[in-house]
């Protein structure tokens, strides 16, 4: 296992600059998820890292040691690609066992860890079987054996799910969690999926046009985002965002409606920002934040999403799978103080 540190790491394509010296330490045993949308910069810093894209400035560190000079194979990671990039014409022990091509074991001391890996990754009957007489998920696993048979110090996965259907992702990503949970070494995995991000991750590195937005768990990135862009992209549906203006008695966001600002602040204009799941609709009577008319109605089973007009602007709440309210209702939305965000129009950055 190890730690790995990235210091003021750059990249630069001829003149344009596309990593703007970010900065990062993991640590031993971590399982730390990069996402962002296209282009922002993940895939970069993993390749920087495994050795496939040169170091513009800046250190990458493997336990505390420089490794920009190293060759890819002197770094100690194994890597697990999109495409599987496994052989079609070997046999799942031998797609497996070519991890070890250039280590000087044993024969019978090479053919236990692949009956090991194979074990643990409950392939041990698949293993005389060709890659075309396997499913998408059973590749992938070949994939990540192949990997994990070297005894990397650190594991480096670069949207390893993203050829998958629905259904295996979600049974991959139940299988990667465990298998961390089982041999304990250093994962960094890169997805643009956020539900994988937050699935997976022991925290979340956010990335946005080659920077680093926010850091954090799970949990703090959905409860506390840093800015708007986190604010959005984590978490679907996306947070609702109500542009205002600063009044003395808080945010006004439409004629009739003002939200109060738990705390003072100088910032004029303001983005009021709910969580469609904070969002729900009240009976008459009770406290209400805001009131508006049901324009859509999509139902998912547990919870049934709302899209309602309020004022000029559009939002989505969350209602009961089974009792919710139909297109063309009147319905009342409130949501607790502590699940409403402010955020400044102008920066973009989160105010309180």
């Amino acid at each position: 296992m190890a730690t790995v540190s990235l210091k003021k790491l750059t990249k630069r394509y001829g003149k344009t600059e596309v990593l703007h010296g970010i900065d990062l330490d993991v640590s031993d045993g971590e399982f730390i998820v990069f996402v962002g949308p296209s282009g922002c910069g993940k895939s970069t810093t993993l390749r920087m890292l495994a050795g496939l894209e040169e170091v513009s400035e800046g250190e990458v560190l493997i336990n505390d040691k420089v490794v920009n000079n190293l060759e890819p194979k002197e770094r100690n990671i194994a890597m697990v690609f999109q495409n599987y990039a496994i052989y079609p014409h070997m046999s799942v022990r031998k797609n497996i066992g070519f991890g070890l091509h250039t280590a000087k074991l044993p024969k019978d001391e090479k053919a236990k860890k692949i009956e090991d890996v194979a074990a643990l990754l409950s392939m041990t009957d698949l293993l005389d079987r060709k890659p075309s007489q396997l499913s998408g998920g059973q590749r992938q696993r070949v994939a990540i054996g192949r990997a994990m048979v070297r005894d990397p110090a650190v594991f480096l996965f670069d949207e390893p799910l993203s050829n998958l259907d629905a259904q295996l992702r979600t049974q991959m990503r139940l299988e990667i969690k465990k298998l961390h949970q089982r041999v304990g070494t250093t994962i960094i995995f890169v997805t643009h999926d956020q539900v994988e991000a937050m699935t997976l991750a022991d925290r979340i590195v956010i990335m946005k046009d080659g920077y680093i937005q926010q850091v954090g768990t799970p949990s703090q990135v959905f409860q506390s985002p840093k800015n708007m862009f986190v604010a959005q992209f984590i978490g679907a549906p996306s947070m609702n965002m109500l542009p205002g203006q600063r009044t003395d008695k808080g945010v006004q966001i439409a004629d009739n409606l003002t939200i109060e600002i738990p705390r003072v602040t100088q910032v004029d204009s303001i983005t009021v920002g709910i969580r469609p799941s904070a969002l729900v609709p009240v009976a008459d009577g009770a406290p209400c934040l805001m009131e508006g008319t049901v324009l859509l109605v999509e139902p998912l089973g547990t919870e049934t999403l709302l899209y309602v007009q309020v004022g000029d602007n559009e939002v989505i709440a969350s209602a009961p799978g089974r009792q919710h309210p139909q297109r063309g209702d009147f319905v009342r939305l409130n949501a607790a103080a502590d699940e409403i965000h402010f955020f400044d129009t102008q920066t973009q950055n989160s105010i309180l």
